[in-house]
Parts: C-alpha cells; structure tokens; sequence
C-alpha cells in the first residue's frame, strides 16, 4: 500500500505531520480526519519513509526493557484507560511514575507519536526491541476492535505467565549450576596449587622405585594446567563464543535443537531432552497461539507470530509448515500431526477445539496444563541430578586425595 506525508493540525491548533499508508490520498484525509485531525496537505512520500522514520528512534529509546516493567507497564495502562482516562494522559503518567530509563525513553517517544495523530500500534511499532510482533498484533486488534484495554489486560497476564515460567526454570538450574561451578573451582585450586607443594617429595619416591598409576597421572595434568592455562582458558571461551556464533546461524539452530528435541530408547523408556524442551517449547506456541486469536488477530497472521514463540527452530519450522497447508484448506491439527513434532494428546485438544469453534480456550488450557507438567519433570530432573553432581564431585576429590596419599602408604610399608 502506498504511503502519503502529511501535515495537519489538532483541534488546540498544534502543528503534526507524519507519515501513513493508504489506497489513495483521499483515504488518508479519511483517516487524518477520523484521529480528530485537520490536514492541511497530503502528497506521496518517498519510498520507504516510513521505514526510515522508524529507523531514525534513537538508541536510549530502542533499549532493552525487563519484561516485568513492561508486564506493569500493560497492567497500568489498562487499568487506566478502563477509568475512563485518555490515553495521551494515562501514557504520561505513567511515564512520569517509572523508574526505568529504558522504558522512560521508549514512553517519550510513543507519547511524541500519539501526540502528533498516530495509533498506539504504530508508535509501539518504532520499537521493535521492546514491543515484539506479538505486542503490536494484539494492541492494533484491540485499537480495531475497540477493546484495547481487554487486550493490554491479557497482554499483562501473559507476559507475567512467560516471566513466572522463565523463573521456574531458571530457579531449577541454579544449584545445579551452583554445583558444577564450585565444584570446577575447588578442583582446579587442588590441582593447580595443592599439588605442586608434593612434587618434591613424588620425586625423590620416583627416583627409588617408582610411582602408582593415579599419581603419575594426577602430577601430569597438574603440570599440564600450571604451564597451559592460559591456553586452556582461551580454548574454552572461544569454544563458548563458536558455539553462539553457531547457534545463531540457521543451519546452526536447526541441529542444536533437533538435538534438544531428540530422544533415546534404552529398554522399554525413552530418555533424553526431547520431553522436556519440546513441552516448553509448545507450551509457549499455544499460549501465543491462544492469546492472538482470542483477540481477533487472523489465524495465519496468529501462527506467524507464535512459531517464534517457541524458542525452538525445529517447532518453528513444522508451525510455518503447518501454516502453509492450512492456507490451502486444511485445519491445524492435521497439519501439525503431520509434523511429527507435536504429541498425539496435544493434536488431539486441538482438533476438539476446532470442531467446537473454542480453539483460543483450548490453546491456553493445553499451555496451562505443559507448564505445570514441565514444572513438575525440572524438579523431578533436578533432584536426580544433585545427588549425581555430589558423586561425580566426590569421585574426584577422593581421586586426588588417592593419588596423593597412596606413594605414602607404599613407602610406609616398604619401611
């Protein structure tokens, strides 16, 4: 659709311009004059101004916001305009009541916007980093439909969801994490400063008959990490950058998370990461998935949008797939089952959802119903993993501890 400059003025007189797109310059005097505006010139802009104007936000106003500050953010603003407060007024206060800077500049800019005629989805579309695709779909279906409070008040529910989900698997891994950190450290300390103190001694014992396995053993990688630490510590940190590199690519994030999609039978189980990343993965698709459509948002443009809440490319992928057949005709389920990458129980919901036009009502409950699953497989995986981490720790500890005390038993018992 092309796009059209303008200038106008507001009913208290104050000079506006910017850009929009429409059918023709009469559909953009139409829509100037539905904002309360009075155009006083439109003619078309240069290609791409819209563009442009987007890329010109400065770079305090594009900063990261926390998604708690943007959950209360919703909340507020919703509560605020359900009030009866205008929404030029309800966006300055609660400009002037927060604390972040980050979110403080982006506000500024978006009250700029709305100032000069422009939709709150228009002024939250300037920020990318901050109002995700999700964010914008949702509040220009709300602006549509005239229900744009109900729509920030489910935004604030939503984000607090994904916050508290996020939180509970962070909180899980934390000990373990905790665990293997420490647990490096006190090793390499023994290993690179206790040691070495009974080289002297190993020496002379080698010197008369010769020293256990273990000993030897141990002497060397303390002489291997004393003179090539540095190095060690090179390789890892540009180990840990390739990896990312990696990651980031396409061909990189398809195999990384195939990988965390994959699992192996031994016996009559099947172990592995696949249950766990892949119920995450598809808990946030369907609370995505759930919450455009519960506000209008079309379902293509809704699938669009929910493949990247995945987190996952694998998942990803077989959404964008399942959109494309479902633009041919096809309902979700089959096309999702076909994939390969959603449980027969989670297409089966679906497929009820469909039939009982309560598709938005099913996606949220099947979300509600993998998180509290996955919360319960995290604690159950890390109680397992905590005493495992103890021996594994233990077991190297007591190896040092062998290494150094078994040439003085030896030579005890030579005595």
């Amino acid at each position: 659709m092309p796009e059209f400059a303008y200038q106008a003025r507001e009913a208290s007189g104050r000079a506006v311009n910017g850009v929009l797109s429409g059918a023709d310059e009469q559909d953009v005097l139409g829509q100037l004059t539905s904002r309360g505006l009075f155009p006083s010139q439109v003619k078309p802009a240069p290609v791409g101004a819209a563009k442009r104007l987007t890329q010109g936000v400065t770079g305090s106003a594009a900063g990261k916001v926390p998604s708690g500050q943007l959950a209360m953010f919703y909340s507020q603003l919703s509560d605020l305009l359900t009030s009866g407060v205008p929404l030029l007024r309800s966006l300055a206060l609660i400009e002037g009541q927060t604390e972040n800077k980050a979110l403080r500049a982006v506000l500024g800019d978006v009250i700029e916007q709305v100032s000069q005629g422009k939709r709150l989805t228009d002024a939250f579309r300037r920020h990318p980093r901050t109002f995700r695709d999700f964010v914008v779909s949702l509040v220009e279906a709300g602006e549509e439909g005239s229900f744009l409070e109900d729509v920030l008040e489910r935004l604030a529910v939503f984000t607090t969801q994904q916050n508290e989900l996020r939180a509970k698997v962070t909180g899980s891994l934390v000990y373990p994490v905790f665990l293997i950190a420490f647990g490096t450290l006190v090793v390499g300390v023994m290993v690179v400063e206790f040691v070495p103190r009974f080289q002297p001694i190993f020496d002379r014992m080698e010197a008369r008959g010769g020293l256990p396995w273990a000993t030897t053993t141990l002497m060397g990688i303390s002489d291997f990490l004393q003179s090539y630490w540095v190095v060690c510590l090179a390789a890892v940190v540009a180990a840990a950058w390739g990896l990312m590199r990696y990651r980031a690519s396409e061909a990189g994030a398809l195999r990384i998370d195939r990988l965390l999609l994959s699992e192996f039978k031994i016996g009559m189980k099947r172990v592995g990461p696949g249950p766990l990343f892949g119920s995450l993965g598809i808990a946030r698709f369907c609370r995505a998935l759930g919450t455009l459509l519960k506000n209008g948002v079309p379902m293509l443009r809704s699938l669009e949008i929910a493949k990247n809440a995945t987190g996952n490319a694998v998942l990803a992928e077989a959404v964008a797939s399942a959109a494309a057949n479902l633009s041919s005709g096809k309902s979700l389920a089959g096309p999702l089952r076909q994939s390969g990458r959603f449980p027969a129980s989670i297409i089966e919901r679906i497929a009820v959802g469909e039939e009982s036009n309560s598709l938005d009502k099913v996606l949220v409950d099947i979300a509600d119903s993998l998180e509290r699953q996955t919360a319960r497989q995290l604690d159950l995986l890390v109680r397992m993993l905590e005493p495992v981490m103890l021996l594994a720790l233990a077991a190297v500890v007591l190896f040092i501890v062998a290494a150094l005390l078994l040439p003085i038993l030896q030579s005890s018992n030579l005595v």
